[in-house]
């Protein structure tokens, strides 16, 4: 399964919406360098398909990456379908291992409160960073699978 990334997005600060920098550079088990919800934890990377997003836009919202705070945005890939363990290349030299699919909406986004849901806590999925490297808007994003 092979996509793209259409966004690589980060913030300085938790709790708002990431910007779209073109590109950035992943640490190995850290994240992107200079994003606030990089460290050393399993929900280093945040992934969102553009698909998903649309859903949004189709609900009448005017979003786009970044919006519901997601490192890196995807088009062509079903990241949902992706189990816990793939394995995935952003690239030439990123590699990334899916921690969590989904997360739990402590406090309700903007998102939430402008259209009654949000597409991340069901559609977005975490990595960590088992190889770091720099990755930009363009770049292939292939799926390599279970322990890949």
């Amino acid at each position: 399964m092979e996509g793209k990334i259409v966004a690589v997005c980060t913030s300085e600060t938790k709790g708002v919406r990431k910007c779209n920098v073109g590109e950035g550079l992943l640490k190995e088990e850290h994240g992107f360098v200079g994003d606030a919800h990089a460290g050393d934890w399993h929900r280093q990377v945040s992934l969102l398909a553009l698909e998903s997003a649309q859903k949004m836009r189709d609900m009448g919202l005017d979003v786009n990456p970044g919006d519901f705070a997601e490192n890196i945005t995807t088009e062509n890939l079903d990241l949902v379908s992706l189990p816990v363990g793939t394995k995935m290349t952003l690239g030439k030299d990123v590699l990334l291992e899916v921690t969590q699919i989904g997360k739990e909406c402590h406090t309700r986004c903007a998102i939430y409160y402008q259209a009654g849901d949000c597409v991340m806590p069901k559609e977005g999925i975490f990595a960590r960073v088992l190889q770091g490297g720099k990755v930009s808007v363009g770049d292939e994003i292939r799926v390599l699978g279970l322990g890949g």
